[in-house]
């Protein structure tokens, strides 16, 4: 019994100091298209452990040699309010400004999380409370919020206002409204420094209009539709300028069709359709300039498993 606890004791010393080889971090992906902005997240690069070095880049706080597995989650700090189909904006100081979203009931309040703390506090609150709205982080820094869902008395409907959200003084402020009502639209940053604002659905039915937001002005124009009227859909931005939009949900149902913006002409022409009709998938841009399409909803109302390249 003694040889066995011997032997364990050994075993245990030396998986203490060999250490381990460093892992490689992920890099982080983009969000959504369908309401919500979705702001990419950056994931860290990790370095690797060193035997007899207490709290190194890869390795846990003071314990010795020993490195941290990659690839597993680990709570941080909870938010202030429940919410969900919320935006989520990395802004440039590291913190992350999370605003609106449903709790039983729409929600008009925002918070910053800090990566630094492992914490969310509080900030200021939107004038008009939103659901499925789209947040824009703009070259100043300030945020738009765009669009999305309010309660107008005993219904829901979308909603044409805009607001900019500027993190040094913590406060929302009304910007230029956009020129319809829209909901499950997507927003996109575009080089020459103006948002494009595209489809939607709103009261009167789905959208195939698309406006500009110049923050200078602070103003919307209309600018070329879409050939097909579309919400849900994702919208990617490429580095020639041009933003391929796909899939959502038109007048005749879900969609596989595709199109591209083209902001130097303001014009959408027809690009080649996925093989799937999807609504509310996911859409990445990757190094290749490649373009993953990753589920959604199919013609079924049924999940989906399968993912396509547009290239």
């Amino acid at each position: 019994m003694w040889l066995m606890s011997a032997s364990l004791t050994v075993v245990a010393v030396l998986v203490i100091t060999a250490g381990t080889t460093g892992c490689s971090g992920g890099s982080g992906g983009k969000g959504k298209g369908s309401g919500g902005a979705t702001t990419g997240t950056v994931g860290g690069t990790g370095g690797g452990g060193t035997t007899g070095t207490t709290g190194g880049a890869n390795s846990s706080t003071g314990t010795t040699g020993i490195s941290v597995l990659q690839g597993v989650f680990a709570p941080t700090g909870t938010m202030t309010v429940a919410r969900t189909q919320h935006t989520a904006t990395l802004l440039p100081s590291g913190k992350v400004l999370i605003v609106g979203g449903d709790s039983n009931d729409f929600l008009a309040s925002a918070e910053l999380y800090d990566p630094a703390a492992g914490t969310f506090t509080a900030t200021g609150s939107m004038a008009q409370a939103r659901v499925g709205a789209t947040a824009t982080l703009l070259p100043n820094g300030k945020v738009l919020i765009a669009g999305g869902s309010s309660p107008s008395g005993d219904i829901y409907r979308a909603q044409s206002s805009a607001e900019l959200y500027d993190p040094g003084a913590g406060t929302f402020t009304a910007t230029g409204g956009m020129t319809v009502e829209r909901n499950g639209h997507t927003a996109t940053f575009l080089p020459n420094g103006q948002v494009l604002i595209a489809g939607g659905v709103n009261l009167g039915g789905v959208l195939a209009s698309a406006e500009l937001y110049d923050p200078a002005a602070g103003t919307f124009t209309p600018t070329g539709s879409m050939t097909v009227a579309r919400y849900d859909h994702t919208a990617t931005l490429f580095p020639s300028g041009k933003v391929l939009i796909a899939g959502g949900e038109g007048d005749s149902g879900v969609l596989a069709s595709a199109e591209l913006y083209d902001p130097a002409a303001g014009t959408f022409t027809p690009t080649g359709s996925m093989t799937v009709a999807r609504v509310g998938p996911t859409a990445t841009l990757l190094p290749s300039e490649k373009v993953l399409i990753a589920g959604g909803e199919g013609s079924s109302s049924w999940p989906l498993a399968s993912a396509e390249l547009y290239e």
